[in-house]
């Protein structure tokens, strides 16, 4: 079987669409994971032990099922129960991009979640103390007081596990959606040139991984000379 990497500079364009998916679902899954990730490590931390316990059974459930099978689960139920709620039972079109971004928001939300728990744990007592001794409402002692320094001491982790979403992306193929891995599987079918490209598929992987990760030592170095 001959090799042809020539093939890779006509599929260029699409490989590119494929690669702003891929990007797209990353930054949603970022955004929407830590602000709802947060939001599951303050209740967490609750005294409240009936709202401590939902978003424990929430983080430890999302954290035992396989992403692929969150995917199925919204991509196929979510629509029957929308329909059955508003639709008299008929399902609802959600469509694959929207069924994406909803998976890997909650979904990730879990992972953010226990490491924004880990960073509100590594701030000391004592902030909390000052914080409770100003008379400062929680929601504005957590937003401009404990969050910033919670975020700052778990960012490496944070930028870690955005790695890892980005790599957790390439399974949204099995529904038909055209990420990196979808674009890539697509041509090669059509053209049967399946080592081209998924080895093109792999590099690119690999160059964002390694490059992200040195990135993350580097910020890690930093963070232990106090920000020098």
């Amino acid at each position: 079987m001959s090799v042809d990497f020539s093939t890779i500079v006509s599929a260029a364009p699409f490989l590119l669409t494929g690669l702003w998916f891929t990007i797209q679902i990353t930054l949603v899954g970022v955004g929407g994971g830590i602000v709802l990730g947060s939001l599951l490590a303050v209740a967490r931390l609750s005294r409240n032990r009936f709202i401590s316990g939902l978003a424990t059974a929430y983080v430890n459930v999302m954290r035992s099922i396989p992403l692929i099978l969150v995917i199925f689960w919204i991509f196929f139920l979510v629509p029957w129960a929308i329909g059955w709620l508003v639709n008299g039972g008929r399902p609802v079109a959600v469509g694959a991009t929207l069924t994406i971004f909803i998976t890997f928001i909650l979904f990730e939300a879990a992972y953010y979640a226990e490491i924004v728990r880990a960073g509100f744990r590594s701030i000391s007592t004592g902030q909390y103390e000052a914080c409770e001794a100003l008379g400062l409402p929680k929601f504005h002692a957590y937003v401009y007081i404990l969050f910033p320094q919670a975020i700052r001491n778990v960012l490496p982790i944070l930028l870690t596990q955005t790695i890892i979403l980005c790599q957790d992306t390439s399974p949204v193929y099995v529904i038909s959606a055209t990420d990196l891995l979808g674009a890539a599987s697509k041509i090669a079918q059509r053209d049967g040139r399946l080592v081209e490209m998924y080895l093109t598929v792999g590099v690119v992987y690999f160059l964002f991984s390694y490059t992200a990760s040195q990135f993350v030592k580097s910020l890690q170095s930093r963070l232990a000379y106090g920000g020098r």
